[in-house]
């Protein structure tokens, strides 16, 4: 089903990236910075960290409190801040260029991503009150939804593990095992490789009673653990990585987030399609709660639609 060339089907970039986007409405910068740095010194890429200026943030007030236009203090305030960032992460002898540009935010992202030839969207979520009512942030979802390269989102609750705190690393990729799964997993399998960590393939399977009602075999016998141990057959072709393949029963968000916490992951993996995923940012879907709760970064790949997904097919089929 997976095919000979399913390692070859995420760009070598994707896994070793030359560029690396960092998008902050600055409030978020202190938390990014050492997800990016890591980042950075896992790779070598090259930082850029972008700010953008909505209108709203060139609002100020008088001295007698009437609202004025001041792009310029906005400017140097964004700009003051990203070139602190900028200096300390050249001490770390990381190379980083601060940008500020004004206007909408998330499509200066994604024009700066194309311009600057990211390989990578690193930027920040954010969740408030109980799982109904979580938000992520439009720019974070808009993002999400457009871009067709990898994006690492780092949430309220993500930390960097404490070196030497597991006995080794993890990455865990939550699949669904449709046919445009591939290049996530493909990408999954070649992270895993750069970090030197053990790749956890994981598909969360309906709730055994309901199974069991359909006359379906669970757990190690279910038909995905079959596909799931031929994925990591593949994938294994292209790598030395480990690859361990799971299957649990549940709900798909809860598990995903427990086996990554219970795991101490490095990173979780999603490929996600518009339908099953993206679509749903704003409401009570798998991918929105997995950002919004993950205790370690989230890196998302959205799958090809349509077009696109005969396209990554036909790749699939005759690359290498």
């Amino acid at each position: 089903m997976w095919g000979n060339a399913m390692a070859e089907a995420a760009p070598e970039r994707w896994s070793h990236p030359a560029a690396i986007l960092v998008a902050t409405d600055l409030s978020d910068l202190d938390r990014l910075m050492p997800f990016a740095l890591a980042q950075a010194a896992q790779t070598g890429a090259r930082l850029i960290l972008l700010h953008v200026i909505a209108l709203t943030e060139a609002i100020s007030a008088d001295m007698a409190g009437m609202p004025y236009y001041d792009p310029a203090g906005a400017l140097d305030a964004a700009s003051r801040a990203l070139e602190a960032a900028c200096q300390h992460a050249r001490k770390h002898d990381v190379v980083c260029d601060a940008l500020v540009r004004e206007g909408h935010a998330a499509q200066q992202v994604l024009s700066a991503a194309r311009q600057f030839h990211a390989d990578r969207i690193l930027l920040g979520t954010r969740s408030r009150g109980k799982v109904s009512r979580l938000l992520i942030g439009s720019v974070a979802e808009q993002v999400l939804r457009s871009v067709n390269t990898p994006v690492i989102t780092v949430g309220p609750e993500a930390h960097l593990p404490v070196e030497g705190s597991r006995p080794e690393k993890v990455v865990l990729h939550a699949t669904t095992l449709r046919e445009t799964s591939r290049p996530s997993a493909a990408l999954a399998s070649r992270v895993a490789g750069s970090l030197g960590a053990r790749l956890i393939l994981l598909h969360v399977l309906p709730h055994i009673p309901e199974m069991q009602r359909r006359g379906e075999p669970t757990g190690l016998d279910s038909a995905a653990m079959q596909e799931l141990r031929a994925m990591a057959e593949e994938v294994s072709r292209g790598c030395e990585v480990p690859i361990e393949p799971h299957v649990v029963h549940g709900n798909p968000a809860i598990e995903i987030l427990a086996e990554a916490a219970g795991r101490r992951a490095e990173l979780i993996v999603l490929g996600a399609t518009q339908h099953s995923g993206f679509e749903n940012l704003t409401r009570d879907g798998t991918v929105y709660k997995v950002l919004a709760h993950a205790r370690c970064p989230v890196m998302t790949l959205r799958e090809p639609q349509g077009a696109e997904q005969s396209a990554a097919q036909h790749i699939a089929t005759h690359a290498g």
